[in-house]
């Protein structure tokens, strides 16, 4: 059974709930919002956060929820993008560079669609992976 991207409960505006956060590697943000909209087949993806330094910090990326690995403007981190929407309640993405999967995110809706956890992992240079969790809830974008 295909999903229907339009009907995703990912789709729409959340706030990050900072007292959610469990980083094991830097600090945890103090706020922060995740924006998921579709576009013609695309989803595109923007984060929006204050670091523990006050600095504010801002993201977007998009691409098909396909699974593919489609080319992606990520300097010398990244140069290709994956984003699968593996279930109701899963969406995920890999950012690649030179064929190897440096950094993965995994998002999941909680059972009232109410929530969604993100689990990001990065695969550092000297073979750990630290895994940063963060839970948001759904909001009225202003």
């Amino acid at each position: 059974m295909a999903i229907d991207l339009r009907n995703s409960g990912f789709l729409g505006f959340w706030r990050l709930m900072p007292g959610t956060c469990v980083y094991e590697q830097g600090d945890p943000p103090t706020d922060g919002s995740y924006d998921i909209e579709l576009a013609h087949k695309t989803l595109r993806f923007t984060a929006s956060w204050t670091d523990a330094d006050g600095g504010s910090q801002h993201v977007t990326f998009s691409g098909p929820a396909n699974g593919v690995a489609m080319p992606f403007a990520g300097g010398s981190l990244a140069d290709a993008l994956s984003i699968e929407l593996v279930s109701e309640r899963q969406l995920d993405s890999t950012a690649w560079k030179d064929g190897t999967a440096l950094m993965f995110a995994k998002r999941t809706l909680s059972d009232s669609g109410r929530q969604m956890t993100i689990s990001q992992t990065v695969r550092l240079p000297d073979g750990s992976s630290p895994t940063n969790w963060s839970t948001y809830e759904r909001v009225q974008k202003n």
